[in-house]
C-alpha cells in the first residue's frame, strides 16, 4: 500500500463514526467505520458518501465526507461559509479555485481551504475523482445555512 493511501486510510479511520456511535453521549469519542459501512448516495454531480457530522470535546460539529467527481464536473458553483475545510485527493486530477486562483492538483495533494474564501473544484482528468472532505465548526463559530452546503 502506498504511503499517500496509508496516510488516508489513518486520517478517516481516526475521523470516522457512525451515528448510533453518539447515543447517550453529548460528543464523538474515539471510534472508527469501515468503508463498507458508509452509505453512497447519488450526489448532482456524482456520489457522496457521508462519514459524520457530529461534535466532538473541542468542536462544535466535525464533518467529512467522500465525493466521487466524474470527469468534467464541478464540485458546485463557488462559495464561501465560516467553517475551514481540508480537502485530501485520493485519486483524479483536480482544479481547485481558490479565491479565483486555479491550482492543479493530483493524487495525494493536501488542500486547505481558509474561513470565507470562495471556493469550488472542477475534475479535469479523464477519470473519476475521489477526495475526502473534512470541515470543522469552531466553538463561536457561525454556522453556515444548511442550503449554502454543497
Amino acid at each position: 500500500m502506498s504511503r499517500t493511501r496509508l496516510a488516508i486510510v489513518a486520517l478517516a479511520s481516526s475521523l470516522v463514526a457512525a451515528p448510533a456511535h453518539l447515543a447517550g453521549t453529548s460528543h464523538l469519542g474515539s471510534t472508527a467505520i469501515s468503508w463498507e459501512e458508509i452509505e453512497a448516495r447519488p450526489s448532482p454531480n456524482g456520489r457522496s458518501r457521508s462519514i459524520l457530522r457530529a461534535p466532538t470535546a473541542t468542536l462544535d460539529e466535525l464533518e467529512s465526507h467522500v465525493t466521487v467527481l466524474p470527469p468534467g464536473q464541478t464540485s458546485h458553483p463557488p462559495h464561501r461559509h465560516p467553517e475551514e475545510e481540508i480537502l485530501i485527493l485520493r485519486e483524479g486530477t483536480l482544479l481547485v479555485n481558490m479565491n479565483g486562483e486555479n491550482r492543479r492538483v493530483g493524487p495525494g495533494a493536501f488542500v486547505f481551504l481558509a474561513s470565507q474564501e470562495e471556493h469550488n473544484v472542477r475534475n479535469v482528468g479523464e477519470t473519476p475523482a475521489v477526495y475526502y472532505i473534512v470541515q470543522w465548526r469552531s466553538p463561536g463559530t457561525p454556522k453556515a445555512a444548511d442550503q449554502d452546503r454543497p
